[in-house]
């Protein structure tokens, strides 16, 4: 009972937040609350949710102090010189920006905070996506995917787990797993390399002013509309203007769509994080380079703080809230050190912070429901327990596969702590090293790191404002196939 319980209240929220019937915080508050009165276990409802916010209040107060330091490092222009590297390799080209976007998601996930990679991926990606007209779902789903491949680091979480869960040694499980998902991380390269194609041929392709004056001593080029073959064809300066002043800011719902001006248009930049619009005349920045809360004279000081506070977080110095807490205070007093500044700053960012802790502490509904009735235990059993025996001797295979539906529905506690030591004892009654299904439950997390119940995408959509629903309905697919090519892989080079 609680095993069909548990599996369809999760089949109802999706489908309900993908169809737009429900905005994710009411979803993940009023749907468990109702299963759970269904499950018989009303009265309890209120323990569960205070059991699951007590356990998610950390996350919640690291993302909202998270995004208070970041966003104010935006503010001052710490990215501004990424976002200038970013354009210059993207030469406006939607290929190019779809690929970047795959490329910073990864270098960035090094600090093993997806977060934090999403917080910085965004803010330096997001204006130049509007600027083109390119569909954000595009940018999310890609960002989400490459930092799942990466979330596998040793200092990301999901490999300490399984390292804990089966007393392996860390190195063990990950070091051989380096081919495989280095797979992964490639077809995510490829990925973003076809999806950016695809709207290239959108959207077309826009020339840079600053670029023609480097390449030819011509009249200026500007964005124009494609060709039928897909080319775009060059404009006057002078179009730019109107152009840029007739189309409205494109916002992405779907693969492929989300651009209210159509192909070709280039959308002027929405204002994000504080003050960062561009104008067609400032050589098509995706940041103001004259916005007033810009400290140049603080950028090394800022760029220090920033790298010693991944570097404390990364060696877990102290508590990652506590660092971002002590972070957020300290940016704010240094760069801002009249109180209406920094009033002025808190509230810039204040809708990206209620948004992201609402969706954490509904989030905690959740999971607390989905824990305390017990409906995980049950439906994690019912999925070992229906493995035919004749496939004992292939419980690798098995517990990567089943690595992405249960990395997707459970948060990686539950299934590193719940599951993996069933799925590992059945393994070695048939002779499999616990190594073997420790590496092969790495696999899900491309797919993971889409999952509701991780807090880090709803930091992704907030920043992107891009709606859950659509996230879901765009990456989950993509996901799920970067996670079974790094399976292909691991089993092919014979690692699991």
């Amino acid at each position: 009972m609680l095993t069909f319980l548990g599996f369809t209240m999760i089949a109802t929220f999706l489908v309900l937040i993908m169809m737009k019937k429900m905005s994710p915080i009411a979803a993940l508050v009023l749907i468990p609350a109702l299963f759970c009165v269904f499950a018989g276990k009303g009265a309890h409802l209120g323990d569960y949710v205070i059991d699951g916010v007590g356990k998610l209040a950390p996350t919640a107060a690291m993302l909202m102090f998270a995004i208070v330091y970041f966003g104010v490092m935006i503010d001052v222009g710490l990215f501004d010189p990424i976002v200038r590297g970013i354009l210059r390799f993207c030469k406006a080209d939607p290929m190019r920006v779809v690929v970047g976007t795959a490329v910073l998601a990864a270098i960035v996930s090094l600090d093993g905070d997806g977060s934090t990679t999403f917080m910085i991926t965004v803010s330096a990606m997001y204006p130049l996506y509007k600027r083109l007209g390119l569909s954000l779902v595009v940018m999310t789903g890609v960002a989400a995917t490459a930092n799942g491949v990466m979330n596998t680091l040793p200092w990301g979480g999901p490999t300490a787990r399984a390292a804990t869960a089966l007393k392996l040694d860390a190195a063990d499980i990950f070091v051989p797993m380096i081919p495989a998902l280095a797979m992964g991380l490639l077809f995510v390269f490829v990925l973003a390399y076809v999806l950016g194609v695809k709207e290239r041929r959108r959207v077309g392709t826009l020339v840079l002013p600053g670029q023609v004056e480097r390449e030819a001593a011509e009249e200026e080029l500007v964005p124009a509309a494609p060709a039928a073959s897909g080319a775009s064809a060059p404009v006057s300066a002078s179009a730019v203007t109107s152009v840029s002043a007739a189309s409205a800011s494109a916002s992405a719902s779907g693969e492929g769509a989300g651009s209210a001006a159509g192909p070709g248009a280039a959308s002027a930049s929405a204002a994000h994080g504080g003050g960062d619009a561009a104008t067609p005349e400032d050589g098509f920045q995706g940041l103001d380079p004259h916005r007033p809360t810009l400290r140049p004279h603080l950028y090394w000081f800022n760029a220090g703080v920033t790298v010693a506070l991944l570097t404390a977080m990364i060696m877990e110095l102290l508590p990652i809230p506590v660092l971002f807490l002590l972070g957020a205070a300290l940016a704010l007093t240094v760069n801002f050190p009249h109180m209406p500044d920094q009033k002025a700053r808190i509230a810039a960012h204040a809708d990206n912070v209620l948004n992201v802790a609402g969706m954490v502490f509904a989030a905690a509904v959740f999971t607390g429901v989905l824990t305390g009735t017990g409906m995980v235990k049950h439906m994690a059993d019912w999925l070992v327990g229906a493995i035919p025996e004749g496939m004992g001797p292939h419980m690798a295979l098995v517990t990567g596969l089943l690595s992405l539906p249960l990395t997707y529905f459970m948060s990686n506690d539950g299934f590193y702590f719940g599951v993996l030591p069933v799925l590992a004892e059945a393994g070695a009654a048939h002779g499999v090293s616990p190594l073997e299904i420790a590496r092969a439950s790495l696999v899900g997390q491309a797919l993971h790191m889409s999952s509701p119940l991780v807090p880090a995408v709803y930091v992704l959509v907030g920043m992107a404002k891009v709606e859950f629903g659509d996230h879901t309905r765009f990456t989950v697919k993509w996901a799920a196939l970067t996670s079974l090519v790094v399976l292909a892989a691991g089993m092919l080079f014979g690692i699991i």
